[in-house]
């Protein structure tokens, strides 16, 4: 067994093909198949179920997986490691993002700093729902991602604090109101966002009782800005992660009592973190991003 086998099963089990993990990877198709059915041969068990248009792990493959990323993880560190004794000059980096906040106001200005401290680590990014972030950090498919904390079963780093807000139609009849609660934000036709804070939305009206008239789901936030512009729907959103227009097509409101976002990074166990995680996360907890 190697870690290149390990490495080639990781990237089939992702991306559910042959033909596509060799070209991510840079190598032929037969390189791909040789490599997994020896890997079968040795372990003596079915990894994968071929199928005409793409494979799926078998239940001994899903128990395998995450072993395997486990251990590639390890050598990830400890290439790192190294590295970090002649420099931190190389070395891979895997980072999960969610929504504007991360994506576009946070992650930018990290990475400008990131790259001139260490410009030899690549830096690989993948974007998704915030509970889509939380499991790749379960399944070793990251090393840092950011999340909305608290997350317990992580180690986390704090890194900015904003507040929920609605969002309303001009001219709704709500528009009068300094601040709105949940209450009153459940008769109308509602939209939420699956990227982002889909999350803490619904534990807010989980933990009041409540439940919002769920008319639309988008899986971005402009088409839920657009959907409350035309007057489809109301919604609940961070104001982190509000676009900065001129003049906005549609209604901010405070919520009432104010509802707290925090920010922050998280890796699965900071003691087996690479050195290219590690110095990601202090430059990040030092920046201002006011």
């Amino acid at each position: 067994m190697t870690l290149t086998q390990l490495e080639i099963f990781s990237v089939v089990a992702e991306l559910r093909g042959f033909t596509l993990a060799a070209h991510r990877l840079g190598i032929s198709q037969s390189a791909v198949s040789h490599a997994l059915k020896s890997l079968e041969q040795e372990l003596g068990v079915e990894l994968l179920r071929r199928h005409q248009s793409q494979v799926e792990l078998s239940d001994i493959g899903q128990q395998l997986l995450l072993r395997a990323r486990g251990m590639l993880g390890l050598a990830n560190t400890l290439r790192q490691e190294a590295a970090d004794a002649r420099g931190l000059k190389s070395g891979t980096l895997r980072i999960g993002s969610f929504g504007p906040t991360s994506s576009i106001r946070l992650l930018p200005h990290i990475l400008e700093h990131f790259r001139q401290a260490h410009p030899g680590i690549e830096v690989h990014i993948d974007e998704g729902p915030d509970r889509q972030v939380i499991q790749w950090l379960d399944e070793r498919r990251i090393d840092v991602g950011f999340v909305v904390l608290p997350e317990e079963r992580f180690d986390t780093f704090d890194l900015i604090e904003d507040q929920m807000v609605a969002l309303l139609p001009p001219g709704h009849p709500l528009a009068t109101r300094a601040a709105l609660n949940l209450r009153d934000l459940c008769n109308d036709p509602f939209v939420l966002t699956e990227a982002g804070s889909s999350e803490l939305v619904s534990r807010l009206f989980n933990a009041a009782r409540l439940s919002p008239n769920i008319r639309y789901r988008c899986s971005q936030l402009l088409s839920t800005l657009d959907t409350v512009s035309r007057g489809d729907a109301i919604t609940i959103v961070a104001e982190g992660s509000l676009p900065d227009e001129p003049e906005p097509l549609y209604l901010k409101k405070p919520l009432s009592p104010a509802v707290q976002r925090h920010i922050g990074l998280a890796v699965l166990d900071q003691r087996q973190a690479s050195p290219a995680t590690l110095a990601f996360i202090k430059l990040a907890t030092t920046l201002n991003f006011r």
